[in-house]
């Protein structure tokens, strides 16, 4: 089953630390500098500390970002919430989004939809591109759609009936918001009262205003990150990461990713060098990626059993984190890039595929 993909001609996979880059960062004009004004709009943009106490590095990354953008020469502007969008200000030519989850339901679409009401061409997939991929039960019909192994799952709407005949057959579940990012919410459970009561913590749970529920069987292993740019209309894989757990039945929390707790001992981020198992991965991803075209950038999750071969399509996350320390900086790097090169190379592509450069 793992095999059976459907055919992904002129797949190209930068090796782990290639002599030259065999993908050419690209660079913005400098007229484009001059005449054109983005605006960068993140929760934490304006952030000058160090860890955030709820946002953890997240902030941090907001912070580089903005650091990044600023040292572009651009002509910038700055905000945090989506009110400069209800009533866009005049001149802004163009949208860098990193706002997506924004504590309400949904709310990764908000950004681009009010880009498309106002008319401002913005970096990253359309609203309903991006809600399908956000849509975990989706992206996983997407993904079974093009011949790709994943796990069985149920999906559990807030509001409908939340029943036992849905549920797959497993020793161990994971139950997570269909559409959490940086593991927000993941649980665990051994049994159907034990899924039953994590799905409704997830339908009322205040803070994020309820929302729908994912529960599939847990699987040992790892995850393979593929992330994925494009260079002139054509996505391209980066170097593969793996989030190699020291103990594969460990569950990854919200509050490991975002540096909030200690996980140096349970796993290390590092190149996933397998050369078979990558090559089947970068099958797989192209076959998933022709339902997104175009996304401009997006990171492809993998679980895989290093022991006996085995690869299950997770989720897939267009927007994604981009911080230099996590795994789009640490692929660009491998390929040979600077994080400045990275995001001016996504800034580029953003702008030529509007017809603004």
């Amino acid at each position: 089953m793992a095999h059976a993909v459907r055919a992904a001609p002129d797949i190209r996979v930068i090796s782990k630390a290639p002599m030259t880059p065999r993908l050419t960062p690209l660079t913005l004009p400098e007229d484009a500098k001059a005449h054109l004004t983005i605006l960068f709009l993140a929760k934490n943009a304006l952030w000058e500390g160090e860890i955030h106490p709820e946002d953890g590095n997240h902030a941090l990354y907001h912070r580089e970002m903005r650091e990044i953008l600023e040292g572009l020469g651009l002509n910038l502007r700055i905000a945090q919430t989506h009110d400069i969008l209800f009533d866009p200000p005049e001149g802004i030519d163009f949208v860098f989004p990193l706002l997506n989850r924004a504590g309400f339901f949904n709310s990764e679409m908000l950004v681009p939809l009010l880009c498309e009401r106002a008319g401002i061409p913005y970096l990253g997939a359309n609203p309903i591109v991006r809600g399908l991929s956000d849509d975990k039960h989706l992206a996983k019909r997407a993904a079974v759609d093009a011949g790709l192994q994943t796990a069985p799952w149920a999906i559990y709407r807030k509001g409908a009936p939340v029943r036992e005949d849905k549920l797959p057959p497993a020793t161990r579940y994971v139950i997570k918001p269909n559409n959490s990012s940086a593991s927000w919410g993941v649980q665990d459970a051994y049994d159907w009262a034990g899924v039953k009561a994590a799905v409704e913590r997830i339908h009322t749970d205040p803070a994020n205003g309820g929302q729908d529920a994912i529960v599939e069987p847990f699987l040992e292993g790892s995850d393979v990150e593929v992330p994925v740019v494009t260079i002139h209309g054509e996505p391209q894989i980066l170097p593969m990461m793996i989030f190699r757990q020291a103990d594969p039945s460990h569950l990854r929390t919200y509050y490991e990713k975002r540096d909030l707790v200690d996980r140096s001992q349970k796993y290390s981020l590092d190149p996933f060098e397998d050369p078979d198992m990558s090559a089947r991965i970068a099958e797989m991803t192209q076959a998933c990626w022709e339902e997104y075209r175009p996304f401009d950038y997006g990171r492809f999750e993998f679980r895989v059993n290093e022991e006996t071969g085995d690869i299950q399509f997770l989720e897939l996350n267009l927007n994604c984190n981009l911080w230099s320390q996590k795994v789009f900086g640490r692929a660009a790097a491998l390929a040979g890039w600077k994080q400045e090169q990275l995001i001016e190379t996504l800034l580029a592509e953003g702008l030529a595929r509007h017809g603004l450069i």
